[in-house]
């Protein structure tokens, strides 16, 4: 192409450029949004066994607890929670279940969401995962995360925007539960909540079926959690659709979720 031709094509490639833009544009809004709604999960192999960790900072993040929707109802699934929560124009990066609950999806303990306690805790014996003393709680107060044994939690009452109770504890201030033995056979899906030296809150759920024991040598052995609780068995879910994570269990009852700060 000469000079001269150059410059009578110019207007037409001009208007191709400037009409091409939009579609270029939106294809970088879906990437960057697509990239804004990845959750800070990968998968993680312990010795035999296959987990997806999402570690968590909450500085960075923030987790927040869920039980009800805005009429009352239980939001029954995460599938159920991530519908409301884009509804209200939120991104939810993952969710998971966050501890036992009842038949009418009511948790068994301790439960506080944005500083409102909706349940209380439970500190007397009965059958059980939930009743392995000690049992625990997860909580957040003040931007920072946190795992105590109950008795613990009880005897310094702090302040908690977000709380759960559960059980058993999985480590216990660097110590695997007592009641935990290698030779044990049980093996179900769990998922488990944890918190490192350095604030970080490190969830996870296993793959396949793990033992008590494996399951918290995870927490204490590879992830670097001195403080682990065991949230939920059987129904363990994790929904992170932006990675193809998509557990559809139903009638569930507390849950947590996470997002971007601000998001």
């Amino acid at each position: 192409m000469d000079f001269l031709t150059f410059l009578q094509s110019a207007p037409l490639l001009l208007a191709l450029v400037k009409a091409a833009l939009p579609s270029v544009a939106a294809v970088g809004m879906g990437l960057g949004q697509w990239l804004a709604s990845l959750p800070p999960c990968r998968d993680f192999v312990f010795e035999a066994g296959s987990f997806l960790v999402c570690e968590v900072d909450p500085k960075r993040y923030s987790i927040e607890l869920f039980w009800k929707d805005a009429t009352g109802k239980p939001f029954q699934s995460l599938h159920n929670l991530d519908n409301a929560q884009r509804a209200a124009g939120r991104t939810m990066l993952f969710a998971i279940n966050a501890g036992m609950y009842h038949p009418d999806l009511a948790p068994v303990g301790l439960y506080v969401e944005r500083g409102q306690e909706m349940a209380t805790v439970k500190t007397g014996s009965g059958t059980g995962n939930f009743s392995l003393q000690p049992n625990g709680i997860f909580y957040l107060s003040g931007g920072k995360a946190a795992v105590r044994a109950t008795s613990d939690f009880v005897r310094k009452r702090p302040a908690s925007d977000y709380a759960t109770q559960s059980g058993p504890m999985l480590v216990i201030d660097g110590q695997l539960h007592p009641k935990f033995q290698p030779d044990r056979t049980s093996r179900k899906t769990r998922d488990g909540v944890g918190v490192r030296g350095d604030g970080v809150v490190v969830f996870a759920i296993s793959n396949g079926t793990v033992t008590f024991h494996e399951f918290a040598r995870l927490f204490r052995d590879a992830l670097g959690c001195d403080n682990a609780l065991f949230l939920d068995g059987t129904i363990s879910s994790l929904l992170a659709p932006a990675i193809g994570r998509n557990d559809d269990y139903w009638n569930l009852g507390p849950m947590i979720g996470v997002f971007r700060t601000g998001g």
